[in-house]
C-alpha cells in the first residue's frame, strides 16, 4: 500500500508503473482473500488501462483476465 501511494503522490495515478503497483496489491489481497478490495483496485487499474492505451492493448486484456479471475473466485 505504501508503494501505490508514494507512486500515485510521485508519478501520478494514471502513471504505467502505478498501474502495475495497483494490479501487484490486488494480487496480494487476492492472495488473502480481501475479494473486495482486490476487485475495487482491478476495475481502477482496468478501466485506466482501457482508456490510456485502448480495449485490444496487451496490459489492458490482462487486467480484464485478472479482474475476470478474481470475479470467479
Amino acid at each position: 500500500m505504501q508503494v501505490v501511494g508514494v507512486r500515485k503522490s510521485v508519478l501520478g495515478e494514471e502513471h504505467p508503473n502505478t498501474l502495475t503497483s495497483m494490479a501487484g496489491l490486488a494480487f496480494t489481497y487476492c492472495n488473502r482473500g480481501r475479494w473486495d478490495q482486490a476487485v475495487e483496485l482491478q476495475v481502477q487499474v482496468a478501466g485506466t488501462r482501457e482508456r490510456i492505451l485502448g480495449k485490444e492493448y496487451p496490459y489492458t486484456l490482462t487486467s480484464m483476465i485478472n479482474l475476470a479471475v478474481t470475479y470467479w473466485n
